[in-house]
């Protein structure tokens, strides 16, 4: 759970950040950046800040963005009834971000997850994206991703979010972020 002030701050450098990152987005795009916190109530540790544009049965696009170090967790897109999880594409528009798939781990990885939850982090191999590179993860692929010290913005565009199908490798996290006083 998070207060409606860190709530407010969140959404607040988020359009910050998407300015930087020269993206044009409406008055009504502002009020309906998403904040996560994953539930852990760690925001500037575990979490980002989401615009998302299109979410239908076929197609997602939007903007995510981390603050300086922020980390979204390791996760996957599962298979679910014969039904292959997200693909998705994920592109920096602005900043660094290490992106951490299977594969041969890094011998000195950049991204540090939060202490606490180190335990929940096991895919090591590192890549690192800077504004125009861009990966394209398929379903059921462990990753997880942090930004650099300047934060970052990324675009992603996938097949249907589904993102109730996400599975985490912490049990703690929560995709519903609540804010104190809702």
């Amino acid at each position: 759970m998070i207060t409606q002030i860190d709530f407010q701050i969140a959404q607040k450098r988020a359009l910050e950040y998407l300015q930087r990152a020269g993206i044009a987005i409406t008055p009504g795009d502002a009020e309906n950046i998403e904040v996560a916190d994953y539930g852990l109530g760690e925001l500037w540790q575990t979490g980002l800040e989401l615009l998302t544009y299109l979410h239908s049965d076929r197609v997602c696009a939007r903007e995510l963005v981390l603050l300086p170090w922020q980390t979204c967790p390791e996760h996957l897109h599962p298979t679910m009834d014969g039904q292959a999880g997200k693909e998705e594409t994920i592109r920096c528009r602005w900043g660094t971000v290490y992106l951490y798939t299977p594969g041969r781990p890094a011998p000195s990885p950049r991204a540090r997850p939060p202490e606490n939850r180190t335990r929940y982090y096991s895919v090591w191999h590192e890549t690192v994206l800077r504004p125009g590179d861009q990966v394209t993860l398929s379903p059921d692929t462990k990753h997880w991703f942090q930004s650099g010290a300047a934060g970052a913005v990324i675009s992603e565009f996938s097949n249907a979010c589904g993102e109730e199908y996400d599975l985490f490798t912490d049990p703690g996290i929560q995709r519903v972020t609540l804010v104190n006083g809702d």
